[in-house]
């Protein structure tokens, strides 16, 4: 009972419902460009309903479902506590009520979940997806070993059924783990470096096959199309066109950059909501660079921890491939928030299962 009266657990249930509100005003208020995707999802105009690949399967879920068939405020009012349930089970920390950086992003984490995936979204389904990584790092019937195998199958299994780039999340991550373990003076700016030159070998193995690299034929790709278009301010362009093994590497080290550390978006002073959400991600990174290095130096210790950061930091640079624009990058973000939950409160968390 103690659980549930206590500070915290107010404070969660408060912006809980705060913000079950603004998932279902959202509908009402967000320019019609926010319900893009979705209306792909609900409408299907193409005719992509299947059983492979992001919006095949995200329609095909909405219609089985029969969420396909109610309004959008619905729909928010329905999604949105699932999510928030989730957060709930995995944990809420002492001190959640207490106003400080790490509180604060969490709170604007859990408005960007109203905002941007209470309504018919493909990160909707990416969280439900993760989620269970985070339990099995927060059970003890999970030995650490069967949590890496499980975790490792369940990202391929996404990727080869959703989303292609989830299937060399493992890839980066084993890449990282070997190369943590040399010793470097810098291991966590070290690792990551290699991270990303692990992504660009991916990227040049994918070009030599198919003919183009892993940016050319994704942001590239999106990007040609919205030249000129409304939303096209948050654009992610690097500085050379990814046609060549140069310019390549230039646009993967430049896109992870812009999307997890993305001083060169405080351009857009005159934009309050892309400068809130440019903020959001300049400490949500910094946060999480420090914990990744903590985990590293007592690698024994916090191993469920650093199982997590190697998943979540591998996800960053694929964001540095694939990511198209600014608005995405947070979007993608939010699908993956169980992860960067957990990640933000693991101190906490180990606590209580000790």
């Amino acid at each position: 009972m103690k659980r549930m009266v206590n500070k915290s657990t107010m404070a969660f249930l408060l912006i809980a419902i705060a913000n079950l509100a603004v998932a279902f005003l959202s509908f009402f208020i967000l320019p019609p460009r926010f319900f893009y995707d979705s209306a792909i999802i609900i409408y299907d105009k193409f005719g992509e309903i299947g059983y492979f690949g992001s919006y095949p399967l995200t329609i095909l879920f909405y219609k089985i479902s029969g969420l396909r068939y109610l309004p959008f405020p619905i729909i928010a009012l329905l999604q949105f506590p699932i999510l928030i349930y989730i957060l709930y089970r995995i944990g809420i920390p002492d001190n959640f009520e207490k106003v400080n950086i790490k509180n604060l992003l969490v709170y604007l984490g859990i408005f960007m979940i109203a905002v941007f995936i209470a309504m018919p979204s493909k990160e909707f389904i990416t969280f439900l997806y993760v989620a269970p990584i985070v339990f099995m790092c927060r059970s003890k019937r999970f030995s650490f070993k069967k949590t890496i195998i499980i975790s490792v199958l369940l990202l391929v299994l996404f990727g080869a059924l959703y989303r292609p780039y989830f299937a060399l999340i493992p890839v980066i991550t084993g890449g990282m783990y070997l190369i943590s373990l040399i010793n470097f003076k810098n291991k966590t700016l070290t690792t990551l470096f290699y991270g990303l030159l692990i992504a660009f070998f991916l990227s040049l193995s994918y070009g030599i096959v198919k003919g183009e690299y892993f940016s050319e034929m994704s942001r590239e790709l999106v990007n040609k199309a919205r030249i000129g278009a409304a939303d096209a301010n948050s654009m992610i362009v690097p500085p050379l066109k990814p046609d060549t093994w140069y310019g390549e590497i230039v646009a993967i080290f430049y896109g992870f950059f812009t999307v997890n550390v993305p001083v060169n978006g405080l351009k857009h002073i005159l934009s309050p909501q892309i400068l809130v959400f440019i903020i959001w991600q300049l400490l949500l990174f910094y946060i999480l660079l420090v914990r990744f290095s903590k985990c590293l130096k007592e690698r024994k210790k916090y191993n469920y921890e650093l199982l997590i950061m190697f998943i979540l930091f591998s996800f960053f640079i694929l964001q540095g491939v694939f990511e198209p624009d600014l608005g995405s990058a947070i979007k993608h973000k939010i699908g993956v928030f169980p992860l960067i939950y957990f990640a933000l409160y693991y101190e906490y968390f180990r606590k209580e299962l000790q």
